[in-house]
């Protein structure tokens, strides 16, 4: 599985990268991507955290997405997907939203990178700051929804954002924490689209396509991987 990537970078960042332990928190548009990636990238152990079950709304962007997966658990699916490709891997799975309450169990073992692609802020912010506590490197997935330009895509610090709302609001929370800076986020300097078409009860409905939620994932799983090999 690995000769067409250690072609590319060589047998010293495979054997760096078979030995890596990341923890992925929400496995949805974008951690779906990121887990599909670092996996047939070689990463050697993957910790996945979402309390969602599939649904019919998430076929058109979601890679754990399918027909046979409706109503299972995003995690669990994307664990076995996970051995499917790589029958060494180590996948472990937890059915939990994660929160400030249980964020401490979720960390009991040490691991060298952290990714949040979570959509909650107070959650955004429970995980970025236990990352920073445990001294583990964390990137951070801002908004992706109502964008069709994956070409829009940055990563950048969290004080370096603009555009993005979710970024602004994750911001400000870390802020209100003593965080200021030196926190990666991928975030997207696209204005988000206007949503075509209204619920029954006239409020927006929630839009989204699967081109920068994909994007945004392959692009944290790139940064992971290239940090954790030292190729960067």
């Amino acid at each position: 599985m690995k000769t067409r990537t250690e072609a590319l970078v060589g047998k010293f960042a495979m054997d760096l990268i078979k030995d890596k332990k990341v923890f992925i928190f929400g496995i949805g548009g974008v951690g779906g991507y990121v887990a599909e990636a670092l996996a047939r990238s070689g990463v050697g152990d993957i910790a996945m955290a979402d309390f969602d079950t599939v649904e019919e709304s998430n076929l058109n962007r979601q890679i754990i997405a399918l027909r046979s997966t409706l109503g299972e658990n995003k995690a669990q699916m994307m664990a076995k997907r996970l051995l499917d490709i790589n029958k060494d891997i180590k996948a472990k799975y937890f059915d939990e939203k994660v929160d400030e309450e249980n964020i401490n169990y979720l960390f009991l073992e040490k691991y060298h990178y952290i990714i949040d692609c979570v959509d909650d802020v107070k959650a955004k912010v429970a995980i970025i700051k236990k990352a920073k506590e445990k001294n583990v490197p964390v990137i951070s997935c801002m908004g992706t929804g109502r964008k069709l330009h994956p070409e829009l895509l940055q990563v950048a610090d969290i004080k370096d954002t603009h555009t993005c709302p979710l970024a602004k609001a994750v911001r400000k929370a870390l802020r209100e924490e003593g965080i200021e800076d030196d926190v990666k986020v991928v975030f997207s300097t696209e204005e988000a689209r206007k949503a075509a078409v209204e619920t029954e009860d006239g409020s927006t409905a929630p839009a989204s396509a699967i081109f920068v939620p994909a994007a945004a994932g392959i692009l944290i799983a790139a940064e992971v991987f290239r940090e954790m090999a030292y190729l960067d």
